[in-house]
């Protein structure tokens, strides 16, 4: 049984396997990876059970950075027009870039904060409640995003 709990203590002390059974604890056994990949290879049931978690215990420890796919103004344009065919209250054909939400489309108020939170979910900014206010229609939308993402053709 001493065996038992020596490996299970060397399973959770590898940083990988404290990366993904324990996430918001630091892996403070970084600097001693080699020490616990030693003895979690020596150990036949923490190997198999590190096996299963993590099928390549070097691909825990790449870091990749990335950012956001380059936009351009007719992919705005198209995000913008499918989240309001989405939206149940707009008739899709009736809209176009040039619909206003409240003469052409009759929304209200609520309707148009409704419309500003859904851009603000799809494109993963805030706008705030003065620039939304002037956000009548999809084409100054479409406007709005490409100033704030710079965005040009």
């Amino acid at each position: 049984m001493a065996g038992l709990a020596k490996c299970a203590r060397s399973l959770l002390s590898a940083p990988g396997v404290t990366r993904c059974i324990l996430p918001r604890l630091s892996a403070a056994g970084l600097v001693n990876y080699r020490h616990n990949a030693k003895q979690l290879h020596s150990c036949t049931v923490s190997s198999q059970i590190l096996s299963l978690m993590i099928p390549d215990i070097q691909q825990s420890f790449v870091r990749t950075y990335s950012g956001k796919p380059p936009l351009t103004i007719k992919m705005v344009e198209e995000r913008v027009l499918l989240v309001l065919r989405l939206y149940d209250k707009i008739d899709p054909y009736k809209l176009t870039v040039e619909s206003h939400f409240m003469k052409d489309l009759g929304l209200d108020s609520l309707d148009q904060i409704e419309i500003v939170m859904a851009m603000e979910d799809e494109f993963g900014f805030e706008i705030p409640d003065s620039d939304a206010d002037r956000l009548m229609t999809p084409k100054d939308i479409v406007q709005y995003v490409c100033d704030k993402e710079d965005v040009y053709d």
